[in-house]
């Protein structure tokens, strides 16, 4: 059975992996959050970089306890390392669609180009499948 705990540290560790690849991927602009940020406080998101860093690793940490909380509601079970990684890879899935299609395009009017569409893919792919990696491993209980 997967913990809340589980969950919190899957999120930091997997936020961790993906900020790093959005980094060797190239990606220096500030997250879209920053925009988000932006839009409340009426400035450049270059200005709040940092804080919509900081939003997004906070949001993402809360996203592994979604993942921990909601798999069981559904009817499914973390059983193997193997199934925790596969329900990962669908939970990221999930995280890419709803980020494109939502998050960008209604609350921040962004229309990604397709670099923007495959980063953002990639990145949210590999934060769930390592969130289901460490949630599966069973080495946070």
């Amino acid at each position: 059975m997967a913990t809340i705990r589980a969950g919190l540290a899957g999120g930091v560790i997997a936020t961790i992996g993906m900020t790093l690849l959005m980094i060797v991927m190239g990606d220096d602009g500030p997250p879209p959050t920053a925009q988000f940020v932006s839009t409340f406080a009426d400035g450049d998101p270059d200005d709040y970089a940092m804080l919509g860093l900081m939003l997004h690793i906070l949001y993402s940490i809360g996203a592994g306890v979604v993942f921990v909380v909601g798999v069981p509601l559904l009817g499914l079970e973390f059983g193997s390392i193997g199934s925790s990684v596969a329900l990962g890879l669908v939970y990221g899935i999930v995280l890419m669609i709803g980020g494109m299609a939502f998050w960008m395009r209604t609350v921040l009017g962004i229309e990604p180009d397709r670099g923007m569409m495959t980063m953002f893919g990639t990145v949210h792919i590999v934060y769930g499948v390592v969130l289901g990696a460490i949630v599966g491993a069973g080495i946070i209980a």
